[in-house]
């Protein structure tokens, strides 16, 4: 089904954007892993409407509600259910867009595919389907720390052509949340912020670029063939509202280099096998090598302006529509957690494949000493 995400560490999404509620079922968590509400809501409000004036102003705390799974602070190893509700839908500011289609949204292709469908605030295409997501990458990141040390970090590397410079290898979650764009590098993130401000004026949008990189990676995750593990990165990343391109490593600008220029070498670093370099961004042959896997995922503008387009009704009468509600001027910032949350939702599944399929010999889990 189209809300299953994983093999091992599976999850299913789901709810609308104005429903009573969106949520993420967890299937396949391991037992005895220490897990608190207080965690999974950190990464909620990473993700929430409303926390800056660059981000769309609906109020919402999402707050999360652990319904199954969990017992005196540890996991089951059953099902875990996690409920937010919704608490400010104003579904009045979507009475126009009940007959009339927004452009580049998804509105015209859902009632193509079902016949039907929910016009309040985008109903499954919202991004807030993606508080389920988050909500598990909390567990998934969790896992991944106490197993393996695994550490990610997403940030905003570009907005519209204001390019940041960051130091993949040594950049830091701290540096990430130091300003309200999630992009740690000051100057660059001063620029993005004075031009998502001008944009949320003139009711138009902007798009950018999201990077990750995760550290301590250990060597032997993914699949040669149909399950490589970019590619199953790629599908996470890309199932993102508003994704729209997906490069890991040199991504688009190998093309322009020799084999020479682009190969890899290796080295040994005691019993390590390492790279001199990382062009193949932490992947080779579709099975993780060991170094840092470095990925970009491209977002469009905002679908949803206030300036008035061109678009047609469900009937098929040519019309306008300056789009009511509230919206993110720029995805960007609001994404960074739902790119490291997806990034971490794959790792884990490869993690526990690892280990169903090779044995791998993992630390205990649980509450780290």
């Amino acid at each position: 089904m189209s809300s299953i995400f994983g093999q091992l560490f599976r999850i299913s999404t789901f709810g609308e954007s104005h429903g009573g509620g969106v949520g993420v079922v967890i299937d396949g968590c391991p037992p005895n892993l220490s897990i608190s509400q207080q965690e999974i809501q950190w990464e909620l409000d990473r993700r929430k409407p409303g926390q800056s004036r660059i981000t769309t102003p609906r109020k919402e705390s999402d707050t999360c509600e652990i319904i199954s799974g969990v017992f005196e602070g540890k996991t089951l190893g059953t099902p875990i259910a996690i409920l937010v509700r919704n608490e400010d839908a104003r579904s009045q500011d979507y009475d126009e867009m009940a007959q009339k289609f927004r452009p580049s949204h998804a509105d015209a292709t859902y009632q193509a595919k079902y016949g039907i469908r929910n016009w309040r605030g985008g109903g499954r295409a919202s991004a807030r389907e993606t508080i389920g997501r988050v909500a598990a990458g909390a567990i998934a990141k969790k896992i991944l720390k106490l197993w393996a040390n695994v550490e990610i970090v997403a940030y905003v590397k570009q907005i519209k052509d204001i390019v940041a410079q960051v130091d993949q290898s040594n950049v830091t979650l701290e540096q990430v949340e130091s300003n309200i764009v999630r992009c740690p590098d000051p100057i660059s993130a001063a620029k993005m912020i004075e031009l998502i401000d001008q944009i949320r004026i003139e009711k138009d949008s902007l798009g950018g670029i999201v990077e990750c990189v995760a550290r301590s990676v250990p060597l032997g995750l993914g699949e040669p063939v149909f399950d490589k593990l970019e590619a199953d990165l790629a599908k996470a990343l890309m199932s993102l509202p508003a994704s729209k391109g997906f490069e890991i490593g040199s991504g688009f600008a190998g093309t322009l280099l020799k084999g020479s220029e682009h190969n890899d070498s290796y080295f040994l670093e005691g019993d390590r096998l390492r790279t001199d370099t990382n062009r193949s961004g932490g992947i080779q042959g579709g099975i993780s090598n060991g170094e840092d896997i470095i990925m970009r995922v491209a977002f469009k503008p905002t679908a949803t302006i206030g300036k008035e387009q061109k678009t047609v009704t469900s009937t098929g009468e040519q019309t306008t529509l300056a789009a009511k509600g509230r919206h993110d001027p720029c995805v960007l910032p609001r994404a960074v957690p739902m790119v490291d949350s997806m990034v971490a939702l794959v790792l884990c599944d490869h993690l526990l494949r690892q280990r169903a399929q090779c044995g791998l010999d993992l630390p205990e889990y649980g509450t780290p000493s």
